[in-house]
Formats: structure tokens, C-alpha cells, sequence
């Protein structure tokens, strides 16, 4: 019997080189944990749709979405106008101070902020291509490629954990209106850059 330990290491690795980079789902889930706002239902939301989308890249839905053009040109285009919405309230929030401590305004309701963390996951090609595509891909050539995965979500567990629960140490820099506002509008370019990417690919 094979080893697992080696193939679960290797897909923590693999998926932790994936999923650091900032992107839109990084940037929802920091400012989740700078407010204090649904931390845990956020990260476990996230965390589950990794797990979801890698046992499905291994399980053989990747070679099914990479055949169907029009499904890739779709998700492209949907995850596009999604992330160019988000990035005009961040910029409208980012303009406007009076919105941007936490205390300013209640927080928003969980059904609203689970839905919009799940409209960053699966509207979001890019989602796809490193978990179904590259991860389940990349699973397949290793002797246990469910340890591969197991060992993947496990890196999407521990990450978005210690981006939610480590964001309020920023709390004392972020309890500036300038601090938000600066975050905002990074916030805005981050969802614009990611957006214009996936028009351009």
C-alpha cells in the first residue's frame, strides 16, 4: 500500500501556492475579519467549496468542464460582471468615510454575507482552473490522489482560518476612517484587475 503521506504534503503545497495569492476571495474574507463580521460561517463557506471543487477536479469534472467551451466563456463572463459590481461599491464605500469604520453601521445580515462569499467562489473562474483543473489535474499523477486532495483542503482550511482570525490584529491601524478608506479602494482595484484579467485571458 502506498505511502500517503507523501501525495497529502504535496497537495497542502500545491494548494497553498494557489490560494495565497490576492485575489477577490482573499480580499472578502480580510475584510470579514477586520469587521468581525460572520468570520466563521465566511471561512467555513470557503473552506467547504475548496473541499467541494478539489473532490470534484480529482473525482474527474475537470476534464468535463475544460471540454465545453461555452461553459469556460460563461463562467468567464459572469465572474467578470459579478467582480466589476463588487468593485464599484468597494470604490463607493472608499469615497465615502462616513461608511467605513466598523462601528458606522450594523453589520450586514449572514444570508447576505454567506451568499455574496459564495458568489466570490463560484463565480470566479479562476476558482475552477486551480481547483477542479490544475489541482484535480495535478492529483491524478500522484500514487494517492486523495490524500493529494485531503491534503489540499486541508491548506484552504488553515488558510482562510488564519486570514479571518488573524485580520483584527490590523484592528488598531483600521480604526482610522483614512485606514478603510484605504483599504476600500484596494479592495476596488483588487475586484477591477481581477475582473479585467478574466475579459482578457
Amino acid at each position: 500500500m502506498p505511502d500517503p503521506l507523501p501525495s497529502a504534503l504535496a497537495g497542502f503545497s500545491v494548494s497553498l501556492a494557489l490560494i495565497v495569492a490576492i485575489g477577490a476571495q482573499n480580499a472578502f474574507v480580510l475584510r470579514q475579519g477586520l469587521r468581525r463580521e460572520h468570520v466563521v460561517p465566511v471561512v467555513v463557506a470557503c473552506a467547504a467549496s475548496d473541499a467541494l471543487l478539489i473532490t470534484a477536479g480529482i473525482a474527474g469534472l475537470g476534464t468535463v468542464v475544460s471540454g465545453s467551451p461555452a461553459l469556460l466563456t460563461a463562467i468567464r463572463w459572469g465572474g467578470a460582471a459579478f467582480l466589476f459590481c463588487y468593485a464599484l461599491l468597494a470604490a463607493r464605500r472608499a469615497l465615502r468615510p462616513g461608511t467605513l469604520a466598523p462601528t458606522d453601521r450594523p453589520p450586514a445580515p449572514l444570508r447576505a454575507t454567506v451568499l455574496a462569499c459564495l458568489a466570490f467562489t463560484y463565480l470566479n473562474p479562476h476558482v475552477y482552473l486551480d481547483t477542479v483543473l490544475l489541482i484535480g489535474g495535478i492529483a491524478q499523477q500522484h500514487e494517492d490522489r486523495w490524500a493529494f486532495g485531503g491534503g489540499a483542503a486541508l491548506a484552504s482550511v488553515v488558510w482562510f482560518s488564519a486570514l479571518g482570525a488573524g485580520a483584527h490584529r490590523l484592528a488598531p491601524l483600521l480604526a482610522r476612517t483614512q485606514a478603510w478608506r484605504v483599504l476600500d479602494g484596494a479592495v476596488a482595484l483588487v475586484m477591477a484587475a481581477v475582473g479585467a484579467a478574466l475579459l482578457l485571458r
